[in-house]
């Protein structure tokens, strides 16, 4: 399960690179999200698979609006209390990141079918709300490119504002119609509530009160939504009494704060260290590799790590549940399609610029835009795919394994393999000896993912409890834990940095301190003597 889980989620780590956003963290989570149930022995979570992989990877994808390069930055500048900042606010986006995942990926095991399934109808209110939200901006508010962005009329801290009041707004409207909040609507209230109290209390400490509170000005503050909507999470696990979902994001949380740090300080070492073992062993000269893909590779090895520690605690401890007689089958159909058809064209889509930059395709291909061939093309996959699937609740299709073990592995090796051979596609139009070493680890990760996946074994003998053993105490220990290990491994990463280092500046990343005089700009130049 360990294993299932941490290859899992690495791979897909390495592949977000890539994409990038918050769409790219999607595939990750719903990959590692699969893979550690299908592990998990628990023949009732199979019955669950694809209902697991949507909101595992919806859990993940919040973190990926958060800015961290000038915080990896920080850790590479030779100054040390900035230094010591980078490796403090990397422990905060990655406890964050992993806990939103790690309670997504639990929600499925905690909630009774009717729970479960009553929280599509305000979520695809969301959804939709959103995808409105992409297509009319555009065409009422005049767009700036990426490096002009912040001439924007929208922008306001580099955040999401916009796509938080949209949610709450449609989760509003939804309760408006229905004339009552479910446990739906107000999830969702909570985590766009919590995401706007986070964000103002920045804006009300810089603008307010005149008090420095930004994490890497002049980037996004993203990431102080993202810490108020975990705050909203744990508020609503607490009012809900969804333990087993709170423990889950304390552990995940947990471990991938841990691990942002740590796989930062290992990639300090291993640009120390590793060019000079090879360059001995081998005679060359110099090595160059994508540092930065090998710290997300290695990221999402403990993400995954700690999903899978999680949920196997869980596993051992939530009772059997029954999903009979089914409510809303539709649903089912829904979560599918998303893990299948919604993360992979929302990724894969982005490789159409990058192609017609590469020259490999012409931007217009008879008259038409080449996006909207891709788009077409997707669209027809979409309707055969969703109505095979309406077709299969009827009639079972042969390819369709009967059990539902099958039913998940069919579902895994078709998601990894999509998005492996995409992310391939956009690697190619040009392809370089760098990344080589990156690409290669993915596919060889991808073809031991296959083998793990296949090889899991049958139902598991778990204790058919009658209710959760998730005890206080052991929220207590796991809260107690989380500031114990941020001192930890701060302090470790930190001045194992500045022994293996001293005070320079060590390449791979941009050089940004985050105090002393250089830190007024928030972009000082490569080379600048340090404070």
């Amino acid at each position: 399960m360990i294993l299932a889980g941490a290859l899992s989620l690495s791979l897909g780590w390495g592949i977000r690179g890539n994409f990038g956003h918050a769409y790219g963290a999607l595939f990750p989570g719903a990959l590692a999200a699969i893979a550690v149930v299908l592990a998990s022995g628990r023949e009732d979570w199979w019955q669950r698979i694809g209902y697991f992989g949507l909101f595992g990877a919806l859990g993940w994808s919040f973190g990926g609006t958060i800015s961290y390069m000038h915080v990896i930055a920080y850790t590479h500048s030779g100054h040390f209390p900035s230094q010591v900042y980078g490796f403090a606010c990397l422990f905060v986006i990655g406890f964050t990141w992993a806990a939103l995942g790690g309670a997504g990926t639990a929600l499925p095991a905690c909630l009774d079918r009717d729970g479960l399934t009553g929280l599509f109808p305000p979520l695809l209110m969301v959804l939709g709300a959103w995808v409105l939200q992409d297509f009319t901006v555009p065409l009422l508010v005049p767009m700036v490119s990426s490096q002009r962005r912040h001439e924007s009329i929208l922008y306001w801290y580099d955040t999401s504002w916009l796509a938080a009041l949209v949610a709450m707004a449609a989760v509003l409207a939804w309760i408006a119609m229905r004339r009552r909040v479910c446990w739906g609507s107000s999830l969702i209230l909570h985590l766009a509530i919590g995401w706007w109290v986070g964000f103002l209390f920045v804006v009300f400490m810089v603008d307010g009160l005149g008090i420095e509170f930004r994490m890497t000005p002049p980037r996004g503050d993203n990431w102080a939504g993202i810490l108020g909507m975990t705050a909203g999470m744990f508020v609503y696990c607490g009012r809900a009494r969804l333990l087993p979902v709170a423990f889950a994001a304390l552990v995940s949380g947990l471990v991938g704060g841990f691990g942002f740090a740590a796989a930062t300080f290992l990639k300090l070492i291993e640009v120390k260290y590793l060019p000079l073992f090879l360059s001995q062993a081998f005679g060359e000269s110099a090595w160059q590799t994508n540092w930065h893909s090998i710290l997300e590779q290695t990221y999402g090895l403990f993400n995954g790590i700690g999903i899978a520690l999680a949920m196997g605690y869980l596993a051992r401890r939530l009772p059997k549940f029954s999903d009979g007689p089914p409510a809303r089958r539709w649903t089912e159909v829904a979560a599918v399609a998303f893990v299948l058809l919604g993360i992979t064209y929302l990724n894969l889509v982005q490789n159409v610029p990058h192609w017609i930059r590469a020259k490999a395709i012409p931007s217009e291909l008879y008259g038409l835009p080449s996006r909207t061939w891709f788009n077409l093309a997707y669209a027809l996959v979409a309707a055969a795919a969703i109505g095979l699937l309406v077709r299969h609740q009827r009639h079972r299709l042969v390819l369709i394994p009967e059990n539902d073990l099958g039913k998940g592995q069919l579902l895994y090796l078709a998601l990894l393999w999509w998005v492996v051979v995409g992310n391939l596609m956009r690697a190619i139009p040009p392809f370089q000896e760098q990344r080589l070493i990156t690409e290669g680890v993915i596919h060889a990760n991808a073809v031991l993912c296959m083998v793990l996946v296949l090889m899991c074994p049958g139902a598991g003998s778990w204790p058919d409890r009658e209710k959760e053993r998730i005890s206080a105490r052991s929220l207590l220990n796991a809260v107690t834990a989380v500031p114990l290990t941020l001192v930890v491994i701060v302090g470790v990463a930190a001045v194992g940095t500045r022994m293996i280092h001293g005070s320079n500046y060590i390449p791979h990343a941009g050089y940004h301190t985050r105090f002393g005089p250089d830190a007024k700009t928030g972009k000082p130049q490569p080379g600048q003597p340090h404070p």
